[in-house]
């Protein structure tokens, strides 16, 4: 039996979403997180000694980090469905390039920017003005103009495609599905019209759908 073990306010909906899509059975397990400190609660260490979010277990078998569960399922259940075949080499590299890239390249940005916002915020009153300067000085000269070019480079992308590799929804669409659905809550889409339509297709997915009526709504750390 699968169980899923789902922090809330994590990126296992990513998770549900490809057990949806594959129309497996599986178990919910869900964590909350500390009201004070917003982190995961020691029982979540008991299955995983880091105590992060996605992690799952498969009868005796205990898979973390979403591409590396995303990779485990589909090869495992996924009977070539969700994935390119390797005789379709650019569509297979896309695959392949879009599932390591959201976690190795998008969410470092979007999980700095989260961090730097909220220093000014977790620092003790005399020092708040220090600490906004220097978090406003990073997101100004850094974290804006990266996310800017790596937001412009995945439009150009879904721009034409529509989707980040093979029929829909990929492995790579639902890896990709967490960090764009962060960017459409803290920034408008209005200049990113492919990435918008990305985001809407992904929620109104009937398997998206049923993942929210079993775990609720996504929301995001911070929020």
């Amino acid at each position: 039996m699968i169980r899923v073990h789902h922090l809330e306010k994590s990126r296992s909906h990513r998770v549900l979403w490809l057990l949806e899509s594959l129309g497996l059975e599986y178990e919910l397990i869900e964590y909350p997180r500390d009201p004070r400190t917003q982190m995961a609660p020691e029982s979540l260490k008991r299955v995983h000694p880091l105590g992060k979010s996605p992690v799952i277990t498969d009868d005796e078998l205990t898979i973390a980090e979403s591409g590396a569960i995303i990779d485990y399922l589909l090869a495992r259940y996924g009977k070539g469905r969700l994935q390119p075949e390797e005789s379709d080499t650019a569509a297979w590299v896309d695959y392949r390039y879009w599932l390591h890239y959201a976690e190795g390249s998008l969410m470092p940005l979007l999980v700095m920017r989260l961090v730097f916002g909220q220093i000014p915020k977790q620092s003790p009153w005399l020092l708040k003005p220090i600490a906004g300067g220097i978090s406003g000085t990073v997101q100004k000269r850094f974290l804006q103009p990266q996310l800017k070019l790596h937001l412009d480079f995945i439009e150009a992308h879904l721009a034409r495609h529509g989707a980040f590799a093979g029929t829909w929804p990929s492995g790579a669409d639902v890896q990709m599905s967490f960090p764009l659905q962060a960017v459409a809550s803290t920034q408008s889409l209005a200049n990113y019209p492919a990435i918008a339509a990305f985001v809407e297709r992904v929620e109104s997915d009937p398997a998206w759908q049923r993942v929210v009526e079993k775990a609720g709504p996504l929301t995001m750390p911070g929020s």
